[in-house]
């Protein structure tokens, strides 16, 4: 009766143990897979340009508070 338990607990850990291995390997792909920016392929790399507010360009004094 005990090996019966025992039997089961080991099956149900390991089903357990390869879902989440299922799960981290889902979760890699979509982590690395590149994702195309337009339907029907990626579209070109580039560098993203920074805009700060209007009027504040060149000031060097500013000061929080």
């Amino acid at each position: 009766m005990a090996y019966d338990v025992d039997v089961a607990a080991v099956r149900e850990l390991l089903l357990v143990v390869a879902v989440a291995a299922v799960g981290l390997l889902l979760a890699l792909a979509v982590a690395f897979t590149p994702w195309p920016a337009q339907p029907g392929g990626a579209g070109p790399a580039g560098l993203v340009e920074l805009h700060g507010p209007p009027g504040t360009a060149g000031r060097t004094d500013v000061h929080a508070g």
